[in-house]
């Protein structure tokens, strides 16, 4: 249900309570599930109206959801069960015994027949743990507090408690809105109305001769004036006009929730009175009651361990519980008292923080164990990627190879000759993240050693199942590391990871194994699989067969996996089925995720010591499209792709907790991979795309690489300045939450093995590990054959580019020429071009609708290739606003027709930006140095925004800061709220000793995605900017007698900058250090008329390689580097120095002044 209907349940709650129509709310309120109305079930609870209160109850929770659900349905049943037995009711008893009771004896066998010897005895009074039972008034009273704190800390009820703060009669107001506005556009509105129905449309019946103007104000936009003497909604029809007096607000729906300060409840045990919390889940007696002499008593703290007193607890939550009690708590098996914090699902990954090509279509993903921004890919074509998802940086690609054929089998050198075609199955790092291995579709496995940046190298080569390897995982049995594989030959195998040798061979399947899932616990070391059959079976490491087998549901395309939160019990527990006790059991639980070949998917939790299915989850598509891959986070949650989307499951509650789509482009089942710590969440995307979804925390992560990669400020301590090993080890030193694991990342990236803290590295970056850095060579561009480039098709009548963009979809390209006239060429999705995104393998269309006219902008009267040109583009490439000197227009990009023209000059528009958050809302630099902030669809100008001296030349908005960056041709950078429009801040640019601007130059600025950096384009730099206190934190400065820019523009992923000059040369340079890296020289993309130059240069929306430049002459080129090469350059190192001639300045003192430059 979407958020809005959510929204208008709340809304018919309301109106019911108002309209007194008890029985309903609640009903609502049980059905919808959306909100618990703890007064009303208090009241059940003391009138004792069980049935009532277990049918409220069920529209939020089951009994087996959670073991606070379980809890609660114990207390309230065995409070039934002790006042039957009061009133001497035994077949009452005995009933409430057999259908309310016995559910909890598979939990707990010796509870339940202590409850049934309570039968014997003449008064349950007695019995000494019950001998405090007062009277029934205040035995519920106290089992109520109880339940009052174990919903409050049941996740299920999580955001259900509180009832929206609702002005009084919100749904009769809103349909009295709706009235007025439908009175406003009556053909022939009466001053006095009669609305007689809500059913249709109102309607004035007879015409009076007059009209309604047309209303000033859209109900999206603000509040709409009432028509001239229209009646409130509660004088007509079936609505009676609430009393004057303002009502008291709904007990338990307006009102704050009980402010109870409450620990961790324990979820796991039960007992005869009300539970409290023990150290022992297998308590087997009961113990001595204790009789408040107030409505609270203290109970111990469930975190009894070291790690647990360490753990996070919510706020508000102490580590004392208040619970009145009369007998013993006794746990559960299988349901931990240990503590739990429960966090809102905003704990989710749920946000696109990074998108990122791997030029093939994702197959398999793992996160670093210890760099938690080090992404491994394995892919359809058999290449490995290696990603830092921080930076967007592709840090490694490897192709497949053999590494010795003549070392493999005959069957694979025959396979390999007849179809060299291979897929990655699975790719995965070893525990300490030295290794990584990859499993391929043809009988080989490969171990990688990574010694920390880009530096990958080959470790072990095995030629090991014949027919696909499916799976590969790391083990540590006998304390010596191993590889695990499994394949089509139906059988498991482990080898040692070093040497390769082979050490076991598992066989009993009778179908090809598809998964394997190693696992320990204490010196117990076993294997799961999982077979194409659907047979699940378990195998220790002794040769002795297979030691259980499971059916796996939909009995196919199963895997694994254990999530563990790293609490442990002190108990003796039966292992699994391998007739060991064990003692400290670490507190794991098992889940497996498979799909049949009819498409039906299904997460499963595995009860291991009965091999039975503990529950289900539900809220997959009917028929999934594909084999649904699931991951496990936090001991908390679980997350499978299906349906073109992620969806998320809470692991206590077996409904679907919430899902999201990524922004669209994602596959009917994406693979899908979360980070060590939550975090983040890797999700593979169409078209060869990968997704990286973050919460809070993973965008704070992800942020640190880009403070790092723009931290110049002066402030910096020596100590933080100082370089690290590379960028990974920067972005752990730099993250408070992966602090601690700094050294052991250290000792990772260096080749020499020693751990050496941070500080003490030597600033040279990578050098110790990749002796590419001393030998770099900036990348020069020379000929044709060098790069692809396209040149786009021509119009006779365009002499000069403009304005260039790609449109957001990526499959167009938009030109506005100095003749005003608009230019689109469109991709289309065909064989060559599958994706139909713009790509300089194949020409485009140069499109115009049937109708054939053109986009073409009003002028003045003065020439229009003398006049300023600008454009913007809406979000969903629908529309563009454009102007050439004359008035604004508004075009409809399927159509080319004018939707409107507005805002004649003088003052002519010069720059145009979209606000983010409204695209109502757009901001108009003007050649009269003013910005004009103006609504779209009421035609008015909100205000207007005075500080520069000369005409407006860049506008960018940043909806993180609020702010509104403007630049203009005086060389001043302005910074405006853009809640009030007051002006922030100002500064000049400041230009290199002896430079002079030109009269036409122009300042341009563009946010970084972090939306707190911009990039600063000024014909003599390229300047990086921190926003809020408007400093300069790089610089790169042209030489002086050297050809000026003319534009740049920063990649779409914010990893590099494309700059163009006005000598026809087009430079790449890093963004995080202004490092120039590749340069493309102009015979390279010219063939014939060398004397034309860029004006303006864009980068495409996903493709960070690839750019296009228009031209003087009218020309648009795409340029994109070789297949091969897959990037431009290599990126030069960032303190080592350059061999570059070309000089990356850092901002002097002072850089940027508050006072114009000498002109």
């Amino acid at each position: 249900m979407s958020s809005l209907s959510r929204e208008l349940v709340f809304l018919i709650l309301q109106f019911l309570d108002e309209e007194k129509f008890k029985e309903t709310v609640h009903k609502l309120e049980q059905e919808s599930g959306f909100f618990f109305n703890m007064k009303y079930f208090e009241d059940e609870v003391q009138n004792g109206n069980w049935d009532e209160v277990e049918k409220y109850l069920s529209g939020f929770t089951k009994v087996d959801d959670n073991r606070y659900s379980m809890k609660i349905f114990f207390e309230i049943r065995k409070q039934k069960y002790l006042e039957a037995l009061d009133k001497h009711d035994r077949s009452k008893a005995v009933e409430i015994l057999v259908k309310d009771l016995k559910v909890f004896a598979s939990f707990n066998e010796d509870l339940f027949k202590e409850i049934t010897q309570l039968l014997t005895l003449e008064n349950f009074r007695e019995n000494e743990q019950l001998s405090k039972y007062g009277d029934t008034k205040s035995a519920r009273a106290i089992m109520l507090v109880e339940l009052k704190k174990l919903i409050e800390a049941n996740p299920l009820f999580r955001d259900k408690l509180q009832f929206p703060n609702l002005k009084n009669s919100r749904l009769r107001t809103l349909i009295n809105q709706s009235l007025n506005w439908q009175h406003q556009l009556c053909k022939n509105p009466r001053p006095n109305p009669d609305i007689k129905t809500l059913f249709v449309d109102h309607s004035c019946g007879q015409p009076n001769g007059a009209r309604a103007p047309s209303p000033a104000n859209s109900p999206l936009l603000g509040s709409l004036p009432k028509a001239g003497g229209f009646p409130p909604l509660g004088a007509h029809g079936p609505f009676q006009p609430t009393p004057a007096a303002a009502p008291i607000p709904l007990a338990g729906w307006m009102s704050n929730p009980p402010a109870v300060s409450h620990s961790m409840v324990s979820g796991s045990a039960i007992g005869l009175g009300s539970p409290s919390i023990s150290v022992d889940p297998f308590a087997a007696a009961l113990k001595h009651p204790r009789t408040p002499t107030n409505p609270s008593l203290d109970y111990p703290s469930a975190a009894d361990s070291d790690h647990m007193s360490k753990r996070t607890r919510p706020m508000g939550i102490t580590d004392e519980v208040n619970l009145p009690v009369n007998v013993l708590p006794v746990s559960f098996p299988g349901h931990s008292g240990h503590t739990q914090t429960f966090n809102p699902p905003d704990d989710l990954p749920k946000t696109v923080a990074r998108t990122l090509n791997q030029g093939s279509s994702p197959m398999s993903m793992d996160f670093h164990p210890i760099q938690q921004t080090l992404l491994l890919v394995g892919t359809n074509v058999g290449d490995v990627g290696l990603w830092e998802v921080g930076s967007r940086e592709k840090l490694v690609l490897k192709n497949f190879k053999v590494w010795n054929l003549s070392a493999c089998s005959m069957p694979l050198q025959a396979a390999l000759v007849k179809d060299p075609g291979v897929s990655v199955n699975r790719v995965i790092w070893s525990p300490d993240g030295t290794l990584f291995g990859v499993a391929y579709s043809r009988h080989i496995v490969q171990i990688y050693s990574y010694h920390g940046a880009d530096d990958v190298r080959q470790s072990v080569e095995i030629d090991a199942h014949v027919g696909g390897v499916n799976d590969i995982a790391f083990s540590h049995p006998n304390k010596q590391l191993c590889v695990i594989t499994c394949g089509d030959d139906k059988t498991i195998k482990v080898w040692d990871a070093i040497t390769g040798v082979k050490k076991y061979t598992f066989e009993g399947h009778e179908a090809p194994v598809y998964s394997v899932c190693p696992h320990y616990k204490e010196n117990i070391q076993f294997i799961f699989s999982t077979a194409l059959d659907g047979k699940i079976k378990a195998w220790l490491y002794d040769n002795m067969g297979s030691r259980v087998d499971y059916e796996a549901p939909g009995r196919w395309c199963t895997t694994m996996a254990y999530s563990a939160d790293g609490t442990r019990f002190d108990f003796l527990n039966l292992c699994l089925f391998f007739d060991i006790y064990l003692t400290f059991w670490d507190y794991f639980r098992l889940f497996s995720c498979g799909t049949s070949k009819e498409g039906d998917s299904h997460i499963v939790e595995w009860n291991e010591s009965e091999g039975a299915v503990k529950r289900t989850y539900i809220g997959f598509r009917k028929r999934s499209l594909g084999v649904v891959q699931f991951d496990t986070t936090k001991n908390r949650f679980l997350a499978a792709g299906d349906d073109f989307s992620i969806k998320y499951w809470d692991m206590d509650n077996v409904q679907l907790l919430t899902s999201v789509d990524a922004d669209g482009g994602l596959p009917a089942s994406p693979r899908i991979r979360f980070n060590k710590d939550g975090a983040l969440l890797a999700v593979s995307a169409n078209d060869n795309g990968i997704k990286i979804l973050a919460n809070s925390d993973g965008l704070r992560l992800l942020r640190t690489f880009e403070n790092l990669s723009f931290d110049g400020s002066a402030s910096r301590t020596p100590e933080a300045a100082k370089p690290t090993i590379n960028a990974l080890t920067a972005a752990a030193a730099g993250s408070a939450a992966l602090a601690e694991r700094v050294a052991s990342v250290g000792s990772i990236s260096a080749t020499n093995g020693d751990a050496r803290s941070m500080p003490d590295v030597k600033p040279r970056i990578v050098e110790e590990s990749n002796d590419k850095s001393k030998i770099w060579k900036l990348s020069e561009i020379n000929d044709a054959s060098q790069c692809r480039s396209l040149r786009l098709p021509e119009n006779m009548r365009v002499t000069k580019i403009s304005r260039l963009i790609y449109t957001n979809s990526g499959s167009a390209i938009l030109a506005l020429a100095s003749n005003a006239i608009h230019l689109l060429w469109k991709w289309q999705r065909n064989e060559r071009n599958s994706s139909g995104k713009a790509t300089a393998g194949v020409s485009p269309q140069l499109w115009q609708p049937s109708s054939g006219i053109l986009m073409t902008n009003d002028v003045a009267e003065t020439n229009p290739e003398e006049s300023v040109a600008c454009f913007a583009l809406s979000k969903n490439d629908s529309y563009v606003m454009s102007a050439s000197g004359g008035k604004i227009s508004l075009f409809n990009m399927m159509t080319f027709k004018t939707m409107t023209t507005f805002m004649p000059p003088p003052p002519a528009a010069t720059f145009l930006a979209f606000h983010p958050q409204d695209n109502n809302i757009i901001a108009i630099g003007m050649d009269d140095s003013t910005i004009q902030i103006y609504n779209v669809r009421v035609d008015e100008v909100k205000s207007k925004l005075k500080g520069h001296s000369k005409r407006i030349t860049g506008l960018a908005f940043s909806h993180v800061l609020n702010v509104l960056v403007s630049s203009g041709a005086d060389g001043q950078i302005c910074v405006w709220s853009s809640d009030g429009w007051e002006k922030q801040k100002t500064r000049y640019v400041q230009l290199p000793p002896g430079r002079t601007p030109s009269p036409q130059s122009d300042t341009r600025v563009q946010f970084h995605q972090d939306q707190i950096h911009f990039l600063l384009v000024h014909e003599t730099q390229l300047a990086i900017y921190e926003t809020t206190k408007l400093e300069c934190v790089k610089q790169w400065i042209q030489r002086e007698n050297s050809a000026l820019i003319s534009h740049a523009t920063f990649s779409c992923d914010n990893q590099l900058i494309y700059a163009s000059f006005l000598d026809a040369t087009i430079c790449v340079f890093t963004a995080s250090h202004l490092r120039l890296r590749c340069r493309i020289n102009p015979s390279a993309y010219l063939t014939s008329n060398l004397s034309v130059h860029p004006m303006v240069i864009a980068a495409h929306p996903q493709e960070p390689n690839q750019f296009a430049v228009g031209l003087s002459d009218g020309i648009v080129h795409v340029l994109e580097p070789l297949e091969s090469d897959g990037k431009w350059g290599v990126p030069p190192p960032a303190d080592n120095g350059s061999t570059s001639t070309v000089p990356a300045t850092p901002p002097p003192a002072g850089s940027g002044s508050e006072q114009p430059a000498q002109r």
